[in-house]
């Protein structure tokens, strides 16, 4: 079993930055700084650890932000270019999971310091990621912050070019969000279209999962995206484009479907049952046949949906992925699927009656009740 992640945050790692930072900041207290931060470090979780570090910087660094500045950025170790998974604090300079409080600290103190703080920013997101950090700046001064990223496109650092994406992400995971991007994607958008086709992975991704944030809130905008994408695109950047959907597809979003290629079905229902009474713990076990009516090979998209009873009576849709085929003319498919419905810590399943969906192409072919007893 993998330690959690607060233990990448010891004792090692605050005397390496201590270390570091004693060479490059004359007068730089190493042993108050260490005795700060780790006093009770050890009852500290991952966030906490952090943030405790972060206050070590902000008490032992000088005050002068420039000055701290030019610490942070001498006591890196050198832009190899490398994977960060196992980045780590050496005695060349800092890397690895140190970087994540001094980008806290470049983005909170760094005000009025615009250009100090966004070559920082550059250089720490080459050792680590600074996309907690940068959002600081974007809050403060999003036009500007903008428009420096966009200057960063062609950056030679995979690491840099990824940040432009990343950093940006309306609904980045355990990071402040950006409501005026959520509210409106409209000024990052040429930014991921200038990364659409990066020549790594690793950025298209991170573009890829930007888009995905903006289509919870602006699934039209992604769907009509999408669209224009898909002309002229090659492979990587279909793959971009179906994982950036991902959230469309799973819940049936018309205007997506059809983007991809996935049109009103020309089907038929010739069987569908399902489990008729489930016991909490047990699995429902369902089945349908599909029969094409089409001229022509049709791609189909098959979901199910569970529509769970809530305590007023009413009930909560929650869409599963099924399969995806092709279907010939006149040709016929049986599928058949059993779906546990047991206990887990993010819903409360009440007694009564529930329903079971299935969707093709987002379109309902067929429903169904059952009871379910708790």
């Amino acid at each position: 079993m993998a330690e959690p992640l607060k233990y990448l945050f010891n004792d090692a790692l605050v005397e390496g930055m201590a270390d570091h930072f004693s060479r490059h900041c004359s007068g730089f207290d190493a042993r108050g700084f260490q005795q700060s931060v780790l006093d009770g470090f050890d009852e500290l979780e991952l966030k906490q650890r952090s943030n405790r570090v972060l206050e070590g910087l902000k008490t032992y660094l000088p005050e002068d932000y420039e000055k701290t500045a030019e610490t942070f950025l001498a006591s890196l170790a050198p832009d190899d270019d490398a994977d960060l998974a196992g980045a780590t604090i050496t005695e060349a300079g800092i890397a690895g999971w140190a970087i994540a409080p001094m980008c806290d600290y470049a983005g909170q103190f760094g005000a009025g310091h615009f250009e100090t703080s966004m070559n920082l920013m550059k250089e720490l997101t080459k050792r680590l990621t600074a996309e907690f950090g940068i959002r600081y700046i974007l809050l403060r001064e999003p036009e500007r912050c903008l428009q420096t990223l966009a200057g960063w496109i062609n950056d030679p650092s995979r690491h840099v070019r990824r940040l432009i994406s990343e950093g940006t992400r309306p609904r980045l995971p355990w990071a402040m969000r950006l409501p005026a991007f959520i509210a409106d994607p409209a000024p990052v958008l040429p930014l991921l279209e200038a990364l659409r086709d990066d020549r790594e992975e690793y950025v298209r991704r991170s573009v890829a999962n930007h888009l995905n944030d903006i289509s919870k809130d602006h699934p039209d905008v992604i769907a009509n995206l999408a669209r224009r994408w898909k002309d002229n695109g090659d492979r990587n950047r279909g793959r971009l484009i179906k994982h950036a959907c991902r959230s469309l597809i799973k819940q049936g979003h018309p205007g997506t479907l059809s983007a991809l290629g996935y049109g009103s079905p020309q089907i038929s229902v010739e069987a569908f049952h399902a489990t008729e009474r489930v016991t909490l713990g047990d699995a429902i076990a369902f089945g349908i046949t599909l029969k094409s009516t089409a001229e022509t090979k049709q791609p189909l998209v098959v979901d199910f949906v569970i529509h769970h009873r809530k305590a007023n009576g009413k009930t909560s849709p929650k869409v599963f992925k099924w399969k995806t085929f092709e279907l010939e003319p006149d040709q016929d498919i049986r599928l058949v699927k059993r779906h546990s419905i047991r206990p887990i810590t993010t819903r409360t399943y009440y007694p009564g009656t529930h329903a079971i969906e299935v969707q093709v192409n987002g379109q309902s072919v067929a429903t169904t009740d059952f009871e379910l007893e708790v």
